[in-house]
């Protein structure tokens, strides 16, 4: 089975992620192939938009494939997963400069690598069950992909918020963060899949869009939330935020403080620091090359193995980081993730 379909049909362009049983995860092959497609579309006058689908039912992607990381971090070859990264990170700049519509069916799990291939896209489409997110440090790393500097620049620290918990975030919320632009309801996707082979993205996903859905409670979702995450996520430090969380008088911030504690505390550290460097960076290249300095070291840290292990190989869900606990990160240790 090929794990990633290229087809096209009338003015349309297709890319089709093809691993349903791994949520559609990327492999090296996939992005490089992805590439390659794109640089040729680029330069033929008969396709005037490219889309980007997922099969299966449960998400658009679920991030890069971290086994095949974990498996060269393994193998002590921390180039090669830097490689891959390089090579991934080349298709995310790709697909924010496209001269060409790029339309992103966010269905489902977009996560992690996902976000790269989607996020950047001029039309990111999100849908009913779309959950979005950068989940990096439940595994020893740091959004990457272009996600700093997404979250960096979404309101009220929600990015902030979204990336030290690694929680996810609804249609209705990733359309407010910045994350995404439109929503169309579920059954309408054949439909919008229909009109793009003839019309222009812009009308063609106008026509289908709709008023994104909010839970049960009128007060659902993080922008109700961001009266007490927005002060507590605006300090510069770790230590600060736990402090704001634990005194904000929100049950819901002390929950929040206590799953921050049950990630990797040097990703966590280091997660925030990026996202405030990255808010200051020019352009998204910048954030590209920062972000991949950061991951060389991160891989290269015992938390990325062990956090693989306790979520993906062994699944007991109780990684034992080092160190241990988010007093134990120095800033000489966060620092050092910054260095070429």
């Amino acid at each position: 089975m090929t794990d990633v379909l290229f087809e096209v049909r009338g003015r349309l362009a297709r890319i089709t992620l093809n691993r349903p049983r791994a949520i559609n995860a990327l492999t090296h092959e996939m992005v490089l192939s992805i590439g390659v497609a794109l640089d040729a579309w680029a330069l033929d006058d008969s396709i005037s938009t490219v889309l980007l689908t997922g099969n299966g039912t449960r998400g658009l992607c679920a991030g890069g494939d971290v086994t095949q990381l974990y498996s060269r971090v393994a193998a002590d070859d921390v180039a090669a997963a830097v490689g891959f990264l390089r090579d991934e990170y080349r298709v995310n700049n790709l697909i924010a400069r496209y001269r060409k519509p790029f339309v992103a069916i966010m269905n489902g799990f977009v996560l992690g690598g996902g976000i790269g291939l989607s996020g950047h896209a001029s039309h990111r489409v999100v849908t009913d069950d779309s959950a979005l997110g950068m989940p990096e440090v439940s595994i020893g790393l740091t959004p990457d992909v272009g996600g700093s500097w997404l979250l960096s620049r979404a309101p009220r620290e929600l990015g902030t918020y979204l990336a030290l918990t690694a929680r996810t975030a609804s249609a209705a919320d990733a359309i407010e963060l910045g994350l995404a632009d439109a929503f169309v309801p579920e059954d309408r996707l054949s439909s919008l899949v229909a009109s793009l082979e003839e019309l222009p993205a812009d009308e063609a996903v106008a026509a289908l869009a709709a008023e994104p859905p909010r839970g049960a409670r009128a007060s659902d979702g993080l922008i109700s939330d961001a009266s007490w995450i927005e002060p507590a996520f605006a300090h510069d430090t770790v230590g600060e935020i736990l402090d704001a969380l634990a005194t904000s008088g929100a049950p819901a911030a002390v929950e929040t403080a206590a799953l921050i504690r049950t990630k990797s505390p040097t990703a966590v550290a280091v997660t925030l620091e990026s996202l405030r460097r990255a808010r200051e960076l020019p352009t998204l290249e910048a954030c590209f090359n920062q972000e991949l300095r950061i991951m060389a070291h991160a891989l290269a840290h015992p938390d990325f193995r062990e956090g693989v292990r306790a979520q993906v190989i062994d699944k007991d869900r109780t990684p034992r980081w080092a160190p241990g606990t988010l007093e134990q990160v120095l800033p000489s240790i966060v620092a050092s993730f910054f260095e070429a």
